[in-house]
């Protein structure tokens, strides 16, 4: 499987609580919920596709809290996203967690998440998601491990929080392979790892 990762920013690149005011108040961010105003029906149709193609997700443990706190009470067939997130496997990374409830569920990275993921990558199948999960996701990358990036840029600019691409980020070049905007200015962009920049000079 290729891993891909679904990330939400800002234009100012803030990636944290995206999705309600209590998401994540860490470091006293107050912005949270920036998203919610933009969820129009190109939105909705970018995700659903996105969930179509996954077979596993691959999460870290705040946005398995989160997930698993709203998820599974979402018991409708006929939805998209929650079918597909009740119904197949969830790795969880964590090294604190000692058991999950939401069925499914799989806890790796205890002792090697760099080892763990790679075995993941190795199994059958199209996509092991990522959704968020910032932390994880940059560790991830460092580590060259995921392969596909939607990112989702939202026309807001907010000044502070947790940034996506911070300092120390390691260098690397990506292929675009997709674009759209939604009616309320979402810009949708996908990108595939392909090694390292090239350097030249005007």
């Amino acid at each position: 499987m290729k891993i891909t990762l679904t990330q939400f920013l800002t234009l100012d690149g803030v990636i944290q609580g995206p999705g309600g005011p209590e998401e994540d108040t860490s470091g006293g961010f107050t912005h949270g919920g920036w998203s919610f105003p933009y969820g129009d029906e190109g939105f909705i149709a970018f995700v659903t596709e996105v969930f179509d193609r996954a077979d596993a997700f691959l999460l870290g443990r705040g946005t398995y809290d989160i997930f698993a706190s709203y998820w599974p009470k979402m018991t409708d067939p006929a939805d998209p996203i929650a079918s597909r997130l009740n119904s197949l496997p969830k790795y969880v990374a964590s090294t604190t967690l000692t058991g999950a409830d939401w069925q499914g569920t799989e806890i790796i990275g205890r002792e090697d998440l760099v080892k763990d993921v790679t075995a993941l990558k190795e199994r059958p199948g199209r996509e092991l998601q990522l959704h968020g999960s910032a932390g994880l996701a940059q560790s991830l990358l460092e580590h060259e491990l995921i392969d596909t990036l939607h990112l989702l840029t939202f026309p807001v600019v907010l000044g502070t929080g947790k940034r996506f691409f911070a300092d120390g980020a390691l260098p690397t070049a990506f292929r675009h392979t997709g674009s759209r905007t939604t009616s309320r200015g979402v810009a949708i962009n996908s990108y595939e790892r392909d090694g390292r920049p090239e350097y030249g000079s005007y």
